[in-house]
């Protein structure tokens, strides 16, 4: 009897379903049995502000930890938690099918309808300077917490709307809650938005081969672009830069910003190109944008 494989994961409601929804589809594809084991990870027990952790590799690099240990077999993040820097010892074996990359309004109104000072929570720098170009008199509320934690504020006063990832919504099947999702013209999302990763040693070859079955290659050339857009700014995780890109098998189109935190002055570039040269496409994105004056915007967010 072949061993159950250890896959780790962060114990938030959200982030064991997305694990078991990539279990669940491993075994079908696989027949191998997978069992969840919960790690909790920096991130999940400061309070601070993302922007106060740094945010790279916070909700990462306890999971990536007990990868090099032994004591998983391979774990599942979300993709835009993952650092841009690669690690020699970890290999991201698959970016699983991506659900719907976009931001969405959790109130009981459209953005263009709450009133004047409404409260708005988002613990996202990224989502707050593009919100502010959308509605600059409203009140934006740094948050942290699970969704349903986030969510709750709105029934307790606290809050007027939050501002969550639609793909997490709909895995916890709290999208019957979403008054707005924003198109990407409108709220780019971050990097690798809505995307999934699967991470092992670089040592288990049989894993990497495995695991190899869960790659959706549309997604994983679409999330290679914006990742390399975010690598090139030399930004984090919680910095105000958004990224989409959409592979339609032939040609890759990719459009990026940086937002200064008022919400007034922006960098936004779009390029396209073959899908194959997908991280030459997000370099040369980001360095066109870089010329432009997005790291000064970056570097006023920094302080």
């Amino acid at each position: 009897m072949t061993a159950p494989l250890r896959m780790g994961t962060r114990k938030s409601e959200l982030a064991t379903t997305q694990s078991g929804l990539v279990a669940k589809r491993l075994t079908e594809l696989t027949g191998r049995a997978v069992e969840l084991v919960g790690i909790t990870t920096f991130g999940d027990v400061s309070r601070a502000n993302l922007t106060q952790l740094g945010g790279t590799g916070v909700f990462v690099s306890e999971l990536r930890n007990k990868l090099i240990d032994g004591e998983i077999d391979f774990a599942v993040h979300s993709l835009k938690d993952l650092p841009t820097a690669d690690d020699p010892r970890i290999t991201l074996v698959a970016t699983a099918l991506r659900e719907d990359p976009r931001d969405a309004l959790v109130s009981s109104a459209k953005l263009a309808d709450l009133a004047p000072g409404a409260r708005v929570g988002t613990g996202s720098p990224r989502r707050v300077a593009q919100l502010r170009a959308l509605r600059p008199d409203l009140h934006y509320v740094p948050i942290r917490g699970n969704a349903p934690t986030r969510i709750g504020k709105i029934a307790a006063g606290e809050l007027d709307a939050v501002v969550l990832a639609t793909a997490g919504l709909r895995r916890l099947g709290r999208d019957g809650e979403i008054s707005q999702i924003f198109e990407v013209d409108e709220v780019l999302p971050a990097p690798g938005q809505g995307a999934l990763a699967v991470e092992c040693s670089s040592d288990r070859a049989d894993l990497i081969e495995l695991l190899g079955v869960l790659d959706d290659p549309r997604t994983r050339t679409a999330v290679t672009a914006e990742r390399a857009v975010l690598s090139a700014l030399e930004a984090g995780c919680a910095a105000p830069v958004g990224a989409f890109a959409s592979d339609d098998g032939h040609i890759l189109n990719l459009t990026a910003t940086v937002v200064a935190i008022d919400g007034v002055r922006s960098v936004r570039k779009s390029t396209s190109g073959p899908r194959l040269a997908a991280m030459d496409l997000g370099r040369d994105l980001a360095a066109a944008m870089i010329a432009e004056g997005a790291g000064t915007l970056m570097g006023e967010q920094a302080h």
